[in-house]
């Protein structure tokens, strides 16, 4: 089997159509019709269907994705190995850390101490909002990542890292007082707030607990940009409820006289670390993994 039909599989998926694909690649679009062509026979099972609106996989086209993704990686991992040998750990290592948490906060300490430690592995980080990082663990796009939930999925294992506090920040002008008792949830009882979308775990977890309390939560603004977030609590436009590293990021990088205040009833996330139960972690994966479970480690203290 050509490995090159595996990599042309993997981005016409990932580009959503097979133009699309032939332009990345800098191939012709017969070439790559072929090529798919030849890998649907080789498997005798059909991959892709296509339509005016692009292709999306079969069962079978899923399979065979999830397979690329580590075969080609193993490939790439036996070079690294090879040009390394002797020396210290190379290769490449993909890690999604969830936004709006502890974990996004962590990246430039792990790319610095996988810098540092093993300067022989290409950390490839991703904070992504719109994608499901458990999947693209069993996809094979991803190797590790730090998500919250404990599971279980089908697919992956979670290591319970950490516990993550929600706290409230506000500007004063909303009238809620500095203090370091606990803001009744009652208390934001129409209170304006920019939140990340439903589909967001930290947006699910305070609809939740907005929810169990008997309280309207009011969302004004939707909001996956951490740093514009932090901007619009600034100026006023609404109040938000963070995991407590990204509030200690708002209140820090603020210049107006912020509140942030512990929420009660107790409002908490756990963060794992989140990796294929089918697949072995390389070497230079697993140096990662322990780097980052050792930062993680430093938040809980």
């Amino acid at each position: 089997m050509d490995t090159r039909r595996f990599k042309s599989f993997i981005v016409i998926v990932d580009s959503g159509s097979i133009t699309r694909a032939a332009d990345i690649l800098h191939v012709a679009q017969p070439a790559l019709s072929q090529q798919l062509a030849a890998l649907e026979e080789h498997f005798g099972q059909k991959l892709l269907i296509r339509s005016q609106q692009g292709v999306t996989m079969t069962d079978a086209g899923q399979a065979v994705y999830r397979h690329a993704q580590i075969i080609l990686r193993q490939m790439e991992q036996a070079r690294a190995d090879v040009s390394a040998a002797g020396n210290s750990l190379a290769g490449r290592v993909s890690v999604g850390l969830v936004p709006f948490s502890s974990a996004a906060t962590l990246s430039v300490d792990l790319l610095a101490e996988t810098r540092k430690r093993h300067p022989g592995i290409l950390l490839h980080l991703t904070e992504s909002v719109g994608q499901t990082y458990s999947q693209m663990i069993m996809n094979g796009r991803l190797e590790m990542a730090l998500i919250h939930g404990t599971g279980p999925i089908k697919g992956v294992r979670f290591e319970p890292l950490l516990k993550e506090e929600f706290y409230l920040v506000a500007h004063r002008e909303f009238g809620i007082k500095a203090d370091d008792a606990a803001l009744p949830i009652s208390a934001l009882d129409g209170v304006p707030m920019l939140m990340p979308p439903a589909y967001n775990f930290v947006r699910r977890a305070v609809d939740t607990a907005f929810s169990r309390s008997k309280i309207s939560l009011k969302v004004v603004a939707e909001v996956e940009i951490v740093r514009t977030l932090g901007r619009s609590v600034d100026q006023g436009l609404g109040a938000t409820i963070m995991p407590k590293a990204i509030a200690d990021r708002l209140m820090g990088e603020s210049r107006e006289p912020l509140v942030c205040r512990l929420i009660s009833p107790r409002l908490e996330e756990t963060l794992s670390l989140c990796v294929s139960d089918q697949t072995r972690l390389s070497e230079p994966a697993s140096a990662v993994k322990d780097i980052l479970t050792e930062l993680a480690s430093r938040l809980q203290a």
